[in-house]
């Protein structure tokens, strides 16, 4: 369901900061004209929240000061897999579940993977080819995406932004276990 964002609507989590608005201010008078305006302005403020995600509030708020349809916005933010519309945890294991992969056994490493970190199927958002999980600590999200385009590596999973191929379980394990003790950032 998607959330109401029109111009001049109420933001869903309290009034933006001072501070905030001028920030999103200046995004914007940046941005604007050039191609691709909303997609740079949406990266800008992801990367920029500490927990990598897009705060409804910041939607609703550039949709009142662009005359973007605040649909529009929500449309591009949830089309592309790399914008969040929650929380992030610090660490991300992404894992492809492209045909290759999944012949390869990257459902398996899934099932795994939510076992390792104590997650329940039940705690996922979206569908088997594009969820999302953050442990309740907020140490690790899990996501699938459809292909990373690496199938002679398949199953291929990205720990931190790093490719990883050929993956099973001990080494998807271990890959986990040295980001857990800091041996990864």
């Amino acid at each position: 369901m998607m959330p109401a964002i029109s111009p001049g609507a109420a933001p869903a989590a309290g009034p933006l900061t001072a501070e905030e608005q001028d920030y999103l201010d200046r995004l914007i008078v940046r941005h604007r004209g050039r191609p691709g305006m909303l997609l740079n302005i949406l990266e800008e403020i992801q990367e920029n929240q500490p927990k990598k995600f897009l705060p409804l509030e910041y939607l609703d708020y550039l949709s009142s000061r662009t005359g973007i349809p605040g649909s529009q916005i929500y449309s591009v933010a949830t089309f592309y897999a790399l914008f969040n519309l929650k929380p992030q945890g610090r660490h991300t294991v992404c894992i492809c579940r492209g045909t290759a992969c999944h012949t390869r056994g990257s459902k398996a490493l899934l099932e795994r993977l939510r076992l390792l970190l104590g997650l329940s199927p039940g705690e996922d958002e979206g569908s088997a080819d594009k969820l999302t999980m953050t442990t309740p600590d907020g140490e690790f999200t899990i996501r699938t995406v459809a292909c990373f385009g690496q199938c002679a590596l398949a199953p291929v999973v990205e720990v931190d932004h790093l490719i990883l191929g050929h993956v099973n379980e001990r080494t998807l394990e271990r890959e986990v276990e040295a980001v857990r003790k800091g041996g990864r950032a």
